[in-house]
């Protein structure tokens, strides 16, 4: 018989608890078992998460970083991709912040729920007001004197540190860059397997994801039965959906200003990666698709999609940026913490730099997410209310990912003159004058 896709697991696993939690509330010791017994493996399965958040940015950021000493080669195009990259992150991570102020899904939850949900993370929300107290008393450049670690040791010990570790992992990648190869090649060696070790052990935490999502949607039942709260899960996964639909109209006409072709030339170029990365949720499995359809369906040269997609594949987490950033205000709506506008500016920095160390793989947005909590002083525990959908949603996200990346590829192309006709493998390279 076929293994069930992770996927349909982790839906499965959802159904189960919510089955499993109604059943057992008809009884007057079921919410009691489910706190005891079946609520701490919900709880490990979130430690697992944030345990390999650090290593994870560390592993991967330091990879994608060093991967770009070939700017020394291709300077123009190099500064091009990772300009573009930056700008639609913060595009993605702004229309998100813009749609769940809009809509406001978290505030669907009445006050009786809100207060049980307070109730529940008694000790988070106390850390979120010594949090805000703390901010509100630190001087104007505050932030960027905690930007950068006094020891990287102390700051990787703590999920709240991250744009430490964050700055420690490009600061090193580009020491990386600027001594000889020969030097670099067994640290780059080093960081290459540790990456791949990290990207093993999501794998393998991930495979406990349907008993994870089974103990949260069971726990969140019982202390939380209200449905309201369902209906702001709802609302909220149609937030992140029209957001993420917002984003590809944007990417089309970002294609369609850059190269005077009509929408229908992109998305049928790149309609078969898309359809693969919502499968397979994985932009990195998607990546020989992708490049595929971009050379000999778009018509942009090897050179530039060698170069800009592997590179995307990394740093470019455009759907993921979106999500987060929708994700992170939803849970503050839903514990009725009110983000000021100085906190949604700080998640859209976060979010920004945290989509850099974001592996190709399924989950990594998950985690990327523990960072943007830890960083603007959101309940971490709050990933019980999304984690139940967030497999559907991880599926749209890497469609909205590898779809940035092709954009970015034939602007990219189009601004240096290597974009050819489509539907031809090869072209004639331009001069090398024209980078």
């Amino acid at each position: 018989m076929k293994k069930l896709a992770l996927h349909w697991q982790i839906l499965l696993g959802m159904l189960a608890g919510v089955v499993f939690a109604l059943i057992l509330t008809n009884f007057s010791w079921g919410a009691e078992f489910v706190n005891d017994w079946i609520k701490p493996f919900g709880n490990i399965f979130i430690n697992a998460l944030k345990l390999i958040a650090v290593p994870l940015i560390l592993a991967s950021l330091i990879k994608g970083i060093s991967d770009l000493k070939d700017i020394s080669k291709l300077s123009k195009m190099g500064t091009r991709t990772i300009g573009i990259y930056i700008v639609t992150t913060v595009i993605a991570v702004s229309i998100g912040l813009v749609m769940v102020n809009v809509i406001k899904p978290g505030s669907n939850i009445n006050q009786e729920t809100r207060e049980d949900l307070i109730a529940s993370y008694e000790g988070d929300a106390l850390n979120v007001q010594s949090a805000a107290q703390k901010q509100k008393d630190a001087g104007p450049l505050q932030a960027l004197e905690d930007l950068v670690p006094g020891n990287i040791f102390a700051a990787a010990s703590d999920n709240g540190n991250m744009l430490q570790v964050i700055f420690f992992a490009i600061f090193f990648g580009i020491g990386l860059i600027l001594i000889p190869e020969e030097q670099s090649k067994p640290v780059k060696a080093f960081f290459d397997g540790f990456n791949e070790v990290i990207l093993k052990l999501i794998d393998i935490i991930m495979l406990s994801a349907p008993f994870g999502v089974f103990a949260l949607l069971a726990a969140l039942v019982v202390e939380s039965p209200s449905p309201d709260l369902f209906e702001a899960l709802a609302m909220y996964a149609l937030t992140v959906i029209l957001g993420l639909a917002i984003m590809i109209g944007i990417y089309v006409l970002m294609v369609w200003i850059f190269t005077k072709n009509k929408p229908s030339f992109f998305i049928n170029g790149i309609s078969p990666a898309q359809l693969l990365a919502f499968s397979t949720s994985s932009s990195a499995a998607t990546l020989p698709v992708t490049m595929e359809r971009v050379e000999d369906h778009l018509g942009v040269h090897e050179e530039v999609t060698s170069f800009v997609l592997p590179i995307g594949a990394t740093i470019n987490m455009d759907g993921t940026s979106l999500y987060q950033a929708v994700a992170a205000v939803f849970i503050a709506q839903a514990f009725g913490i009110d983000l000021t506008i100085g906190a949604q500016l700080g998640i859209i920095a976060t979010a920004t730099l945290a989509s850099i160390g974001s592996a190709a793989v399924p989950g990594a947005g998950m985690v990327m997410l523990v960072i943007v909590l830890a960083q603007a002083g959101i309940p971490e525990a709050g990933l019980a209310l999304i984690f139940a959908i967030d497999r559907p949603l991880d599926m749209c996200r890497t469609t909205v990912n590898v779809t940035g990346d092709a954009a970015v590829s034939v602007m990219v192309a189009k601004s240096v003159n290597m974009m050819g006709p489509p539907n031809v493998k090869t072209w004639k390279k331009k001069s090398e004058n024209s980078l």
